[in-house]
């Protein structure tokens, strides 16, 4: 039985009932003394972040076992080529023994074997020239053996491709293994970073809480590394009346008197007379805006490009540009499915590396063919101002500030196309008033000269710096200006940062 001397209430003021007597709250419930309570929350932080960092080493075992199994299938084997030869003698030669290919299966100095295996491998088929010469001269049956050759080699050839896409898909499931327990790591350590610091933030939430009609009934406060906090709050009105989230939000940044706060997207965004709890999370420093101009290709629809402009993930804002490969709606559908992909694991926890590790794998293991994807990947940390760019075969971009215009390019392949692929990451710190222009690889086809990049950094240094979607506008009228006819889809993304 619990010891009732170690209940203590908190009133809807914040206030500490009298005595060693619990007493009911005007909200109808008890609650632990404020020490043990925070105590016990601070163990479950260090236990749950002990627990996902051995998680995460599991992972990373799981991933090491099987690299160390590890078995690559690049081409057919000589034991590929004996059976298919086996084959073809058993189905034709019989017992004839006149050109002594059939009798030569199984020595180890079958000369001709490397070479029919590596003519059908760049020919997709073996000739009766490819044979050799005594097998031309003698054999009366070179025809059903050539065919029943091929026809074995073909077999063999369908089954390496098949062992080698399970190999593929068993490197794809290595990697997330580890991209993975990278994630779970990284969410332990801000765990063990999180400070708790509802006991001096309590008080005034409650208070400015109460005065706006607004009861609270549970409330967590978290503090990373002195960078931005957030905060948990279940609470309801008590007025009968309905309240917007976001003005809930507004109150919350009254009563600490600090940054502006906003509400998680996963949480609700009414406050009623039912206890609901809210998730807050405190804005950066920083804010950024962000403009587009497209165009599309001539006789074309729809755009080949697709773009999107985040700011769901916490104290970040994410730009990304997909370019698919050729135009019109297949090419839209395929830039599409790697703007969403990118943006839902980004929204889950991965690092912008990790998710275009996946984003290339998921695109190489999609089908038959490949359709490549270029990718441009732009995080902005709204905290920090620092900028992370990463990029799948796309063109560079350019970063507008006080001492010109500078270029961050990275020659890496487009996504689908080879695996392993590993991003390049280039980082930059951006100050108040920077601009940022991302542009797809029609507009740098439209400019003319051979150096496009600086034709462009020659123009963004001479105009003057305006707002986001005007200076998107400038650039694509710019480079529209020397084609009257687009020979392919046309983006600009711009974005500025100021500080709130």
């Amino acid at each position: 039985m619990t010891n009732i001397s170690l209940l203590t209430m908190y009133n809807a003021n914040g206030g500490l009932s009298g005595g060693g007597e619990p007493r009911q709250s005007r909200e109808g419930f008890f609650v632990l003394g404020r020490k043990k309570s925070r105590r016990d929350m601070a163990d479950i932080h260090v236990y749950t972040a002990r627990r996902l960092n051995e998680m995460a080493g599991s992972l990373e075992e799981l991933a090491r076992t099987f690299d160390a199994e590890r078995v690559t299938e690049r081409g057919l084997s000589r034991e590929d080529g004996l059976a298919a030869m086996q084959m073809a003698g058993t189905m034709v030669c019989g017992d004839c023994r006149r050109c002594s290919l059939h009798s030569g299966e199984g020595r180890e100095d079958s000369y001709y074997l490397y070479y029919l295996l590596r003519a059908f491998e760049q020919k997709g088929t073996v000739s009766s020239e490819d044979m050799p010469q005594l097998f031309r001269e003698t054999c009366r049956r070179k025809t059903e053996y050539v065919g029943n050759l091929n026809r074995s080699l073909g077999r063999a050839t369908m089954n390496l491709t098949w062992k080698n896409r399970f190999l593929e898909s068993r490197d794809a499931v290595i990697s997330q293994f580890r991209e993975l327990a990278v994630v779970l790591e990284e969410f332990s350590r801000q765990m063990e970073d999180a400070e708790d610091v509802t006991l001096e933030t309590e008080r005034p939430i409650r208070r400015e809480f109460l005065r706006r009609h607004m009861v609270i009934r549970k409330l967590l406060v978290l503090e990373y590394g002195g960078k931005y906090r957030e905060a948990y709050l279940t609470l309801k009105t008590n007025n009968g009346r309905c309240i917007i989230s976001r003005d809930a939000a507004d109150c919350l940044g009254q009563a600490l008197g600090g940054r502006s706060w906003i509400v998680a997207r996963d949480s609700r965004s009414i406050v009623n007379r039912r206890y609901a709890t809210i998730r807050f999370l405190e804005e950066g420093a920083y804010q950024v805006l962000c403009g587009v101009a497209r165009r599309s290709k001539s006789g074309e629809t729809a755009s080949g490009d697709s773009y999107t402009f985040s700011r769901e993930t916490p104290g970040r804002v994410i730009m990304s540009l997909s370019d698919g490969m050729g135009s019109g709606n297949a090419a839209r559908e395929e830039s599409r499915r790697v703007i969403e992909l990118l943006e839902k694991l980004l929204d889950a926890g991965y690092t912008p590396r990790a998710a275009l590790k996946l984003v290339n794998t998921v695109m190489l293991l999609a089908g038959e063919e490949q359709h490549p994807a270029t990718v441009d990947l732009c995080c902005v940390d709204l905290y920090t101002g620092v900028l992370e760019a990463m990029k799948l075969g796309a063109v560079a971009t350019f970063i507008i500030g006080a001492s010109g215009v500078e270029l961050l390019q990275a020659c890496e392949v487009p996504a689908g196309v080879l695996n392993p692929v590993e991003p390049v990451l280039l980082s930059r710190k951006l100050w108040e008033d920077d601009r940022i222009v991302m542009v797809s690889d029609g507009v740098l086809e439209a400019l003319p000269g051979c150096d496009k990049e600086r034709v462009l950094k020659e123009y963004l240094e001479s105009v003057e710096r305006k707002n986001p979607q005007d200076m998107a506008e400038m650039v694509l009228e710019f480079a529209g200006a020397f084609t009257e006819k687009a020979a392919d889809d046309m983006t600009v993304l711009a974005a500025g940062i100021w500080k709130r």
